[in-house]
């Protein structure tokens, strides 16, 4: 019959069929191998991306909480120093103080320096109270230096004011001889007074002058922006 392919030919008409079908599929093999490839490395690629970023951010978190760390050491820092710096100035203000009221006891030694004070001292008593009648405390050992510097008040308030003040020196409440001097002048019983004893001078003068003895012992502030 006409056409009919032999044993032979089907055989080798089947070789090629099978070659082109394997052929195909290598081919389509690739094919998926090379977009599995792809997809793999977009995939990756990205994982890389995300996971970067995150390693970035964390990083960066840990860096800022380091540079907080580290500046809020060295504020610590700072302030400590602050501190002992203050410390140091207020123990040499202290001492300061404490030599200065140590030295009030030799002005009572010139009589006549110490009468001019008492004089001040119990004039501005005066003035304070504004009473015809005052008791003053004092030392017993200044009773007669006392005396003598009210008389010398007394002339300069009269001419002032017009009259004299009725003082007298509380002898049953002396001030303590352990005392620098200086006088406690009162009135209405001892309701009202005027400390301006020594002691509470140096304390009434060390408050006010504290900020001009800071700045001659230690300069002026570099923080300080205004001063009164």
């Amino acid at each position: 019959m006409a056409g009919r392919l032999n044993d032979s030919e089907v055989a080798q008409e089947m070789g090629k069929m099978v070659s082109f079908i394997k052929q195909e599929a290598l081919e389509k093999a690739r094919e998926l191998k090379v977009k599995a490839d792809e997809e793999f490395n977009i995939e990756k690629a990205k994982i890389v991306r995300q996971e970067t970023v995150a390693i970035e951010a964390f990083y960066q978190k840990k860096q800022k909480q380091a540079e907080v760390q580290r500046k809020i050491a060295q504020s610590n820092h700072i302030n400590k120093c602050r501190l002992k710096v203050l410390q140091a100035r207020q123990q040499v203000l202290t001492e300061l103080l404490a030599e200065t009221k140590g030295q009030l006891v030799n002005i009572s030694s010139d009589r006549s320096k110490y009468e001019g004070l008492l004089k001040d001292l119990l004039l501005q008593g005066f003035y304070q109270l504004m009473e015809k009648e005052v008791k003053v405390n004092c030392r017993q050992k200044d009773n007669d230096v006392v005396k003598q510097a009210i008389g010398e008040a007394n002339i300069q308030f009269e001419k002032e004011f017009g009259y004299k003040v009725k003082a007298e020196i509380d002898d049953a409440n002396p001030l303590p001889e352990s005392s620098a001097g200086g006088v406690v002048v009162g009135a209405h019983e001892g309701r009202i007074r005027v400390s301006n004893t020594l002691e509470s001078r140096l304390e009434l003068l060390s408050e006010h002058m504290l900020p001009d003895i800071r700045i001659l012992l230690f300069g002026p502030s570099m923080t300080r922006k205004f001063y009164n």
